[in-house]
Formats: C-alpha cells, structure tokens, sequence
C-alpha cells in the first residue's frame, strides 16, 4: 500500500509545540503512566494470585486491566518520548499499526466492560442460577467474544485507513494516529468512509453505551426490593463499574458519533479514554471493594515480607 502514497511518514503536532510546557506535560504523563503500569499490574496480579481468581467479576477485572495496559501502551510511550523530541514524526507502517492496535485493545475493553455488566445482571437478578450460568467456561468464552469483537472492530478501522491515498500534506493534528485525523490528509473524496467510520465506532461506541445503562437499570430496579445491606453492596459494586464506563464512553461517543471533522477539543477528550481512564480503573475498582483492598494487602505484605527475610539474610552473613 505504500507504494500507492506519497507519504512515507506522518508529523505527529502533538498537544503543545511550546518548550516549557512539553516539559512540564512530559513529567505529569511520565507518572500517569508509571501510575497506569502500576495500578494495573498490582490488580492483575493481586487477582491471579488470589482466590479472587474464581471469581467471575475479579476474572474480568484482571482482564480488563489488561486491556488497559497494552491499551495506552499504544498511545502513551510514544506521546512521552514526543514531548522532549524536536521533530515528532512516525512512519507510515508505524501509524497504521498504531492505529489498529489502539482499536484492537479498545475493543476489547468494550466488549469486556459488557461481560462485566452482564456478570453483576445475573449476580444482581438471577443470584440462584449464578453459578451455573457464570461457569468458568462461560467466562473464557466472553474473554474469547471481547477479543474476537475487538479484532473485527479494529481489522475495518485498519482496512478504512489503509486503503487511502496520501499525497501530502503529512502533518497529523492528534498526538496519535487515529481515523479521523487520517481522512482528512487523504486525498479523495472520504465522505462515504466517514460514514463507515461513524457506523463502526460510533454507533458500536452508542450501542454499547445504552446496552450498559440499561443493563444497570434493570439492576436498580431489582435491588430495591433487597434488604439494606445486601442493596448497599450490589449499589457499591455497581456504582465502580457505571463510573468507568461513562468515564470511557463520554468522550468517545462525543468523538466518534458526529460526521468524520476534527475538532481542537479532540486531543484533550482523547486523553480521557487513552490516558485518564487507565490510570483511574485500579482506584475505582479498589477503593471501595474490601476483596480487592484484602488482596493487594496480602501481595505487598508477602513481597515486603520476602524482602526483609532477604535483607536479614544478607545482613546475617557479614556476621
């Protein structure tokens, strides 16, 4: 394809061109993303390390954890290293993988975040079939589902993109390459792929979103007749779960499900479902969920616990 173009690298212009604030944004992403790293490699590990593991939320929380890992490492990597770089470019094969990657690990976050929903369903309103209808089986094949949907939902993104001819100019407002942003350095007339890019995100994006709500309608509407502490508990479980999808739906839908433009609010909404919501997760999820807390206590006091016993070991043997 890419003998077709003219371009052979694409100049990323990024969230600033001042010094002193790519500076300054290179630090506070810098720890976004130690914090990302850390967050969700504690919960994946605190999970799978646990008996948490069996069950069928925390089995897709570890996952979606993962998700979110190699997710923004898509984005993020590249977006630190541009800020201190003097001329921020990619190449074409760079952009094109970056972008079905993005789209590929996005996909299954939704798709994810959709088991999840329907895992608190039959936990919330059918709690004596739970058992038999969230076998381990039935959660593999969900995790299967969430990759399959994800692959099949970036594969048309990537096909839309790559298809294109790119005559010049190069420069990609965006501080990564996205559809969008895409269609409008093509030259040809992309009225038509904005309208398949508008039916593959957006509509999956709006779809899911009102699957979501509705899902944790009918929850509301069943756990009014449950005593005080056990509705405190589904309201607590399900409070996390409402938070991180309109954290990550609200500002993809506010991308995705107008005509194929680019607007300079884009970049700063992006970061929301590439950066923000990755990083927010671990703490959503943990904050108020006494298993998960339990559980990442346990990890870091086992490792510390490791350590010290090393420590004396190692002190032990100059005496």
């Amino acid at each position: 394809m890419e003998n077709m173009n003219n371009v052979t690298e694409f100049i990323l212009l990024g969230l600033s061109q001042e010094k002193e604030v790519n500076v300054l944004c290179f630090l506070l992403f810098l720890l976004c993303y130690i914090a990302i790293l850390t967050g969700n490699l504690l919960v994946m590990i605190s999970i799978t390390c646990s008996q948490l593991i069996n069950q069928p939320m925390y089995f897709f929380l570890s996952y979606l954890s993962l998700s979110d890992l190699c997710y923004t490492s898509t984005v993020t990597p590249k977006l630190i290293t541009d800020f201190l770089a003097e001329k921020k470019t990619i190449s074409y094969n760079g952009c094109m993988t970056q972008l079905f990657t993005m789209h590929f690990f996005g996909g299954i976050e939704v798709f994810i975040l959709i088991g999840m929903a329907y895992d608190r369903y039959v936990a919330i309103c059918k709690p004596l079939h739970y058992p038999v209808i969230m076998s381990r089986w039935r959660c593999i094949l969900i995790i299967a589902a969430s990759c399959a949907g994800g692959f099949l939902h970036s594969l048309g993104q990537f096909l839309l993109a790559i298809f294109l001819p790119y005559c010049g100019p190069n420069e990609i407002d965006h501080y990564f390459c996205d559809v969008y942003p895409l269609l409008k350095l093509a030259c040809a007339d992309t009225r038509r792929i904005g309208l398949l890019v508008i039916a593959n995100s957006g509509l999956m994006g709006l779809v899911t979103f009102v699957i979501l709500l509705l899902s944790y309608v009918v929850i509301l509407c069943t756990v009014r007749s449950y005593s005080l502490e056990n509705r405190s508990k589904a309201l607590s479980t399900c409070s996390s779960h409402i938070t991180v999808v309109v954290l990550f739906f609200a500002p993809l839908l506010f991308i995705y499900i107008r005509p194929a433009t680019t607007l300079p609010e884009d970049k700063v909404f992006a970061l929301f479902y590439t950066i923000i919501a990755p990083m927010l997760n671990p703490l959503i999820y943990t904050l108020r969920n006494t298993e998960m807390k339990n559980a990442i206590k346990k990890l870091l006091f086992c490792i510390m616990g490791k350590k010290g016993n090393r420590l004396k070991d190692i002190l032990d043997s100059y005496h």
